[in-house]
């Protein structure tokens, strides 16, 4: 089982002249899914190296089993300081497709050619996407066959406006989740603020805040174990 996971490398949080980039949890959690299931994973991003780390999601009170399993884990530390170019990924090499998330997403990878190409070409191929919090940012330009937004249709989440709200960021990202999945014509599905909420319709799957990563992995290997049977 190859597992791909496509991290951002934008570093500045809007003109703050604070820092952003991906968040921890987002991205240990699922990873020690997929490892702990003998997943083969690929990291990723735009710029290759060293995915940017939101410093916010790096404090004591952020941490979790999986933040601290990942500081002790030298094999992968190592594997995040060395992602591959996303523009040198073949989508059909990988049996499904995760996007941590972190605002960082917001800048770059809902813009990314390649990232777009990639979900297109992932979904074309019946290949499961998955994209947790803010990484659902991803979906913003991706089309269906017909040319029709992706979510289109489909139920989806995301990081809330109210969890926006609470975290002071509503006037500084360049969109709001919640607001962007429902121009699309997604039907936005939510639970209370900082619930674990995950949600697939086919091939692709959302999940609404840090909370709710570790769960949207789980469901990602469901999808691949059904299509599997």
């Amino acid at each position: 089982m190859n597992v791909l996971m496509i991290l951002t490398s934008h570093d500045e949080l809007g003109d703050t002249g604070n820092k952003t980039g991906f968040w921890l949890e987002e991205f240990a959690a699922p990873y020690y899914v997929f490892k702990d299931a003998d997943a083969t994973i690929t990291l990723a991003s735009p710029k290759g190296g060293q995915p940017p780390l939101d410093p916010s999601s790096d404090t004591e009170d952020n941490q979790t089993d999986d933040t601290r399993r990942f500081k002790a884990d030298d094999d992968a530390q190592a594997a995040l300081a060395s992602t591959t170019k996303l523009d040198q990924i073949a989508v059909g090499d990988f049996d499904a497709v995760f996007y941590p998330g972190g605002h960082g997403p917001m800048w770059d990878l809902a813009e990314d050619k390649a990232s777009i190409a990639l979900i297109e070409d992932a979904i074309a191929a019946g290949t499961p996407v998955a994209a947790v919090c803010h990484a659902p940012a991803v979906l913003r330009h991706t089309k269906a066959a017909d040319g029709s937004p992706l979510v289109k249709g489909k139920t989806v989440t995301g990081f809330t406006n109210s969890e926006e709200a609470a975290v002071g960021l509503t006037d500084v990202v360049p969109f709001l989740i919640e607001d962007m999945l429902q121009a699309k014509g997604g039907d936005y599905s939510k639970t209370s603020d900082w619930g674990v909420h995950v949600v697939q319709d086919g091939l692709l799957i959302t999940g609404q805040n840090p909370a709710s990563s570790g769960p949207a992995a789980e469901a990602l290997l469901r999808a691949l174990e059904t299509a599997e049977a």
